[in-house]
């Protein structure tokens, strides 16, 4: 098949990559997710210095938020592909991103998901020519092989940041280390990258979550253990048949792109200290590897946000998807300095006095009143985005926030 070939037809080699990016064909596309998701009024706010005043209320923009290259990417990629095939119908492996506006987009275009609580196909029932979409995520090689073995066409949206992952750990297991990833271990981004690990059938990996598993596994490699208790501890977040004695003797390390930096660049460095402890620093290059695998974009958020809560503010509004993994660790961020509400929208803010919101520790909703200061004439409010949060969600929340106030969008200086 060429690369500009979208017949919807399967040709006899089976399973094929359909290639939708033609200008003619994002042209359209692009217009009509602008359509659905950008904000003019974002974009005056940025341009004017991303803060607005009015009587009573102050809202600050973190300097980078909201939609990166690569969820653009694969939102304009699945919208191409309903745009090409409108009759024939389209599956998708997961949530296109951890966005439920945007993924409520694609439900409503008729794409059908194939995992999730809204469930609506079946992978099994899949069949030759059927068109599948590959998340931002990626997916396990598993997955794959079942798609190719049916003969699926398939659009995928996989984030370039997430394949530089995928070819570290390849390499890792090429060269007989074995990769240990920061990340979580149940996210569909980690699954896909240690599936890339044992790909051919030689290489391990490790899961880590906290930096306190770090430590614990550091201890392992310079004084040994319980062996089945590091197993037991690590059930899950491991490769088959992982042998703590054997595969901890040379290590490549690797990361979810989404997580924190400075807790990955830690991860790191404790990992990197315990094998010169044991093997020395002449030999670090046989026991330890490591290359710079973290997001440009989770890190520009990251950074922006730092520099915001340098700011005078009383609280801040962290908007998007509670599954999103960079969006809880701005929330996380965010607590760590002052008030914070991590929101999926404007409809959380039920009133001057209640909020709902989501509590990444309790992993559930919860409700805070009062949540505005009620000791304070004038309210600063400080306002970021996780990646996959659209601008237009951003737009609506301060909306709110001015009707809160009485005010309308026209009463502000910015």
């Amino acid at each position: 098949m060429s690369g500009n070939d979208i017949s919807p037809q399967p040709t006899p080699s089976g399973s094929e990559r359909v290639n939708l990016r033609r200008p003619d064909i994002m042209v359209d596309v692009q217009s009509q997710v602008e359509s659905h998701y950008r904000s003019q009024l974002v974009q005056k706010i940025r341009a004017a210095g991303s803060v607005i005043y009015a009587p009573g209320l102050t809202i600050r923009l973190a300097k980078e938020f909201g939609f990166c290259y690569g969820v653009e990417r694969a939102i304009n990629l699945a919208y191409a592909s309903r745009k090409v095939y409108p009759d024939q119908p389209i599956y998708i492996l997961g949530e296109i991103i951890h966005n439920p506006d945007v993924n409520d987009h694609l439900r409503e275009m008729g794409i059908r998901f194939l995992s999730g609580k809204e469930k609506t196909a079946d992978i099994k029932d899949l069949k030759a020519g059927d068109i599948v979409i590959i998340p931002a995520f990626g997916t396990q090689l598993a997955t794959m092989d079942i798609l190719k073995a049916k003969g699926c066409r398939f659009v995928d949206t996989t984030c370039g940041d997430v394949m530089s992952v995928w070819k570290r750990v390849r390499q890792y297991a090429n060269e007989n280390f074995t990769s240990l990833i920061h990340g979580k271990a149940w996210h569909e981004e980690t699954l896909a990258t240690s599936s890339r690990a044992t790909a051919h059938g030689t290489g391990h990996y490790l899961v880590v979550f906290t930096l306190d598993d770090t430590d614990f596994i550091c201890n392992y490699i310079l004084n040994g253990g319980d062996k089945k208790a590091f197993l037991e501890k690590f059930k899950g977040a491991s490769s088959p048949d992982f042998d703590p004695d054997i595969h901890l003797e040379a290590i490549g390390v690797a990361n979810q792109t989404t997580m924190l930096r400075n807790e990955t660049e830690e991860f790191q460095r404790k990992l990197r200290n315990a094998m010169v402890q044991k093997y020395g620093e002449e030999n670090i290059e046989k026991h330890f590897k490591r290359y710079d695998t973290i997001c440009g974009a989770t890190q520009e958020r990251q950074n922006a946000l730092r520099s915001l809560l340098k700011e005078p503010m009383d609280l801040l509004l962290v908007l998007g998807g509670y599954n999103s993994s960079n969006t809880s660790h701005l929330a996380e961020m965010g607590e760590a300095v002052l008030p914070t509400y991590f929101i999926k929208g404007a409809e959380e803010i039920i009133s001057e006095d209640l909020i709902r919101h989501y509590d990444f520790h309790l992993k559930s909703d919860i409700e805070t009143s009062p949540w505005l200061p009620t000791d304070k004439e004038a309210v600063t409010i400080g306002i970021t985005a996780g990646a996959s949060c659209p601008n237009n969600i951003i737009e609506n929340t301060i909306h709110r926030l001015a009707e809160l106030k009485n005010l309308k969008i026209e009463d502000f200086i910015h």
